[in-house]
């Protein structure tokens, strides 16, 4: 990506990184059919209901970048990697097969997520009509209920290229018989994102959104002594990582013309708010914002888990940083005009480290939650009204900063 000219709307200068809650009736129905108790027909009805609702309350409050909640979905990764041809859902039997030191890992082997199922590679990977069927679902269903215009505001979310790889030990996130290197395993999940992509474009989508937690591991310094005295593992932490960000770039190349990426970032956000790891942007910053040659960061600074904005100075032309400076976590309401003063913070270290005006730096910035109102279906610690407030003043905040722009 070489152009010095940001891609623009999409970003908006207000967007939602992914979930929202889900109302009452939509989880019981779908508890319901989890225990065969409601039909899929009843589940796609209320799901149905509850995609139109969420679809005009963000209208309502002023976004323009329009996604289905996630309404569909269990978790915010959906069921692409599941279907892919290869991949094996199956119960978890080797605990020794993780990495422990990888903070969802670590967090969830101390609670009673440490049994359940895992998806893992088994086979060569292949793109599958069933790895879209759900996607497609739920860019057709905002189709039907969108006017055409704004079909191309719509926005999926999408798992990360290295979602089922990090997790895993050495050794045990593909066989050895099928990929003998992960550059051989990295070239065929390359080449089933690029597939998903067109078949998305083909159908009309234009924004995409991958989320990836896994990044933000990379800011926590102890993952990353642990990693580097795992003598399993092949690479440094901080190899793994610029491994990462190639496959990012490698799926760029292919990215049909007009469609926008962006990369979401987040420190974990699981049921009732619970997170995963903490670290500031300082240790991978550079290698972030000048490297991965994706149209937009979306960036969590909502707490100090996250750092200051200083990381902002190694933002390069062409590329837009949305500032997740409203936290999705918790109820207590951010203040309009300290919120308005950490983005022209934010953008005093993209002009310093650009060399440009202020206005000029904000000019590639914009502003959002800091992560999905509910990552996991159950939801975070706050209310439908928590939530509504959250948006209306994500609103308020980039009518403050950039008054008229969507």
């Amino acid at each position: 990506m070489s152009s010095s000219t940001a891609h623009r709307d999409p970003p908006f200068r207000v967007e939602q990184v992914g979930s929202f809650l889900r109302p009452e009736y939509l989880l019981e129905t779908r508890h319901r059919w989890e225990e065969k108790k409601a039909s899929g027909e009843e589940l796609r009805k209320a799901e149905d209901k509850a995609i139109k609702e969420i679809v005009k309350l963000q209208q309502d409050c002023g976004f323009h970048g329009i996604n289905d909640g996630e309404y569909r979905r269990h978790m915010f990764w959906g069921t692409f990697w599941e279907n892919l041809g290869g991949m094996v859902t199956s119960p978890v039997t080797d605990l020794q097969a993780f990495r422990h030191y990888v903070p969802d890992v670590k967090a969830l082997l101390q609670n009673v997520h440490s049994t359940g199922e895992t998806i893992s590679c088994r086979g060569k990977l292949t793109h599958t009509a069933a790895a879209s069927k759900d996607n497609l679902q739920q860019l057709h269903y905002l189709q039907e209920i969108l006017p055409k215009e704004e079909h191309c505001n719509i926005k999926l979310t999408f798992p990360a290229p290295s979602w089922f790889h990090l997790r895993f030990r050495n050794g045990h996130a593909y066989p050895k018989d099928v990929y003998k290197s992960d550059d051989e395993y990295f070239a065929d999940v390359i080449q089933v994102y690029e597939k998903e992509l067109q078949v998305l474009y083909d159908h009309g989508l234009r924004s995409v959104q991958f989320d990836d937690p896994n990044i933000c591991y990379f800011c926590n310094t102890e993952m990353i002594e642990e990693f580097n005295k795992d003598k399993s593992n092949n690479c440094t932490a901080d190899e793994l990582f610029d491994k990462y960000i190639e496959v990012y770039n490698k799926i760029m190349t292919k990215v049909p013309k007009g469609m926008h990426i962006g990369v979401h970032l987040c420190r974990g956000n699981f049921a009732k708010s619970q997170h995963f790891t903490e670290g500031a942007y300082d240790r991978i910053a550079a290698r972030l914002l000048r490297n991965l040659d994706v149209h937009t960061l979306y960036l969590e600074f909502d707490t100090e888990r996250a750092g200051g904005f200083e990381p902002l100075k190694h933002l390069v032309a062409g590329k837009t940083v949305i500032l997740g400076v409203i936290s999705s976590k918790f109820p207590e309401l951010e203040d309009l005009n300290e919120t308005v003063a950490r983005i022209r913070e934010a953008a005093k270290w993209v002009a310093k480290g650009r060399g440009v005006s202020e206005e000029e730096a904000l000019d590639q910035l914009g502003v959002s939650p800091q992560c999905g109102f509910a990552s996991h279906s159950s939801g975070n610690a706050i209310t439908w009204d928590d939530m509504v407030a959250k948006m209306k003043l994500v609103r308020s905040v980039a009518d403050k900063v950039w008054p008229g722009q969507p």
